[in-house]
């Protein structure tokens, strides 16, 4: 179903309620973009407007469970001759709490489970409220986007399970199984899990992992331990895996990869209304002996009530080369309604011991004006200077209205 069918079925819906005498709700928003930037595949400037629309319809029955939601683009070329283009990410009907136990989903719709993620024409039932453990299972057709529009081909499919914990406060808990097919035969199948735990109201404990049943290897696993000593602070620290896999049936499959790893401490303290600052340090272990070590350092500062300042450092040295990179973003609140914003980024980086360090540049102005509660404009340019271009200047223009 394309942009017009959407519409159609928002249409469809508030004639319904009408005729129904049920009082349904419409919200969302409307977004309108202008950009401007190099398109890199052809090296053309390129000049694009384009439509976002967000929205729900609620209150479809006289009990509320029943709703519409939606979201997707339009967009067209205005002097690079890719011409129109169009996308819907979700459009999909819901109807929760049936018998107070069960939830349904029905269209294009996105996804999500520790095993995977997809976007969908298809459906997903949720049982809760049975006990301790709630069930969930999703299925249709993939869809995948590609520049101009859906890639999906013929036997493509996407289906998933879940189990989770229901009803704790203090701890989440998730196993699920994700298996796509693409031309009918497999491309991924995966076991996924996620947790979380809330320990002596200071302590989070959480992680996810992936298991890959066709090459029978864990391609991702994450550990992390959140500590609040104190109210303004906050430790951070994380393990993580990645092993890459690919579908079975790309070409990508056959290609050797290397495993990645890394250890993650930070710190952030808020030393009062005015003052943030916050470190960091990631080991970084690769295959054949590789080391990587990355420092951060970042600050926020307000010296004056409309006036915020971001200040961000990172030193990366070792097995992928030497970065030197910060950033700085400065926000001028003029009025209650008028912000102005700035900001520049630098880096310093050398691809390998035997080049010359290179440098890369990017200045940006910007700037958001809220014209009526439910109307903002907002507008950022950029000029962007590096190895590849002298002067890479880009921007966007865009008008939210909400309803």
């Amino acid at each position: 179903m394309g942009i017009k069918g959407f519409t159609r079925l928002l249409l469809l819906a508030g004639v319904l309620s009408s005729s129904s005498g049920i009082a349904a709700e419409i919200h969302g928003r409307s977004s309108t973009q202008l950009s401007w930037f190099n398109n890199y595949y052809n090296d053309h400037r390129q000049v694009e407007l384009g439509e976002y629309l967000r929205t729900s319809v609620t209150n479809l029955d006289k009990e509320g469970k029943a709703s519409i939601y939606g979201y997707g683009r339009i967009t067209q070329d205005l002097n690079n001759g890719d011409g129109f283009n169009s996308r819907l990410y979700y459009l999909y009907g819901e109807y929760r709490d049936f018998y107070d136990k069960v939830d349904f989903r029905l269209g294009r719709q996105f996804v999500n489970s520790a095993a995977g993620t997809a976007i969908i024409d298809g459906g997903q039932i949720d049982l809760k409220n049975v006990g301790p453990v709630a069930l969930s299972v999703f299925g249709g057709r993939d869809v995948i986007f590609g520049l101009e529009n859906e890639s999906s081909q013929s036997g493509a499919y996407a289906f998933g399970a879940a189990a989770y914990l229901h009803g704790f406060k203090s701890t989440d808990l998730e196993l699920s199984w994700f298996r796509k097919w693409d031309r009918w035969d497999i491309s991924r199948d995966i076991l996924g899990a996620s947790f979380k735990q809330y320990l002596f109201n200071s302590l989070r404990l959480y992680g996810n992992t992936r298991f890959d049943l066709v090459t029978e290897t864990f391609n991702e696993v994450l550990a992390g331990v959140k500590y609040f000593p104190m109210s303004n602070l906050v430790l951070t620290g994380e393990w993580y895996q990645s092993y890459p896999t690919f579908d079975t049936t790309s070409i990508y499959s056959v290609f050797a990869v290397d495993r990645y790893q890394e250890a993650v401490f930070r710190a952030d303290y808020t030393i009062n209304d005015k003052i943030t600052v916050n470190g960091g340090y990631t080991a970084q272990f690769f295959e054949d002996g590789g080391k990587g070590h990355i420092y951060r350092l970042g600050c926020s500062v307000r010296p004056v009530e409309p006036l915020l300042i971001n200040v961000e450092y990172d030193n990366n040295q070792g097995y992928n080369g030497s970065t030197n990179g910060i950033i700085v973003d400065a926000y001028y609140d003029v009025t209650k309604a008028l912000q102005v914003a700035a900001g520049l980024a630098h880096d310093v980086y050398q691809r390998d011991g035997m080049a010359d360090d290179e440098i890369a540049r990017v200045y940006w102005l910007g700037g958001k004006y809220r014209l009526a509660k439910n109307m903002q404009a907002s507008l950022r340019v950029e000029n962007n200077v590096n190895a590849q271009y002298e002067n890479d200047t880009q921007g966007r223009f865009v008008f939210d209205y909400d309803f």
